[in-house]
């Protein structure tokens, strides 16, 4: 047994088996504060790590950054602490016109366009999320009846945020029918699938992915707050009831 991870720095002694992760270490401590007797258990660049308990069932919830290498090593070492279940709480933008921001998605399969997961795995091995997860996501939110509106289905991992002088492929998987895009889901299906654990991702949608918006882009709204608040009930719901 690993005495401490090295980069989470946590004793695996100390983990759940279910762990709730997140961009924003910020984020990671407003989802602890809903657990009951939540604890700080790790604080490490951008992992920032606590347990608690939800209805009952120890859960931790875990900060893992922005984008897919960073996201990866704590997945890699949530893995490897012995977790068995993780569902990502995260946000995106929006590629479908009925898929408004306060929206949220539940992802079921993700596009590799990540530079991670293509050294991790060949070209046509699939982003999948597990499907007793995603069911769980699905039944949580509608038992949870938040009045927004929820979608399911494929999204897209990017690594860049920003243009540079290549176009962003935005129309090209919006026609494809991908619903949102964001930075780290690949990773996270992908390692899942590796080390055999189940995963998950729900997503809020904070803006319409378009690239020449960037510049009017807030990910600060209300109505993206409400989405946040109401992904992570659903996401604590969803993970304690799956086996």
């Amino acid at each position: 047994m690993i005495e401490m991870l090295p980069n989470l720095k946590i004793d695996p002694e100390q983990l759940p088996k279910r762990a709730i992760v997140c961009g924003d270490p910020k984020r990671a401590a407003r989802i602890a504060e809903l657990l009951e007797e939540s604890t700080l258990i790790a604080e490490n660049r951008e992992y920032h790590s606590y347990k608690g308990k939800w209805n009952g069932t120890e859960v931790a919830v875990v900060s893992h950054g922005v984008g897919s290498p960073g996201a990866a090593v704590c997945f890699e070492e949530l893995a490897k602490g012995g977790v068995k279940t993780i569902i990502r709480v995260g946000t995106a933008g929006s590629y479908q016109k009925e898929v408004e921001p306060g929206s949220l998605v539940i992802s079921s399969a993700a596009v590799r366009q990540d530079g991670l997961t293509s050294q991790l795995v060949p070209p046509g091995f699939p982003a999948v999320a597990n499907r007793r997860v995603v069911d769980a996501l699905v039944t949580a939110a509608e038992k949870q009846n938040t009045g927004l509106h929820v979608a399911e289905g494929i999204t897209l991992t990017l690594d860049v945020f920003y243009s540079g002088v290549v176009d962003f492929p935005h129309k090209l998987y919006q026609k494809a029918g991908v619903l949102a895009v964001e930075m780290e889901n690949t990773a996270l299906f992908v390692i899942s699938s590796l080390r055999g654990m189940k995963a998950g991702s729900i997503l809020a949608i904070d803006g319409y992915a378009d690239a020449d918006l960037l510049e009017t882009y807030d990910p600060h709204t209300d109505f993206t707050r409400k989405a946040i608040e109401a992904e992570a009930r659903i996401a604590l719901d969803a993970i304690v009831a799956v086996e």
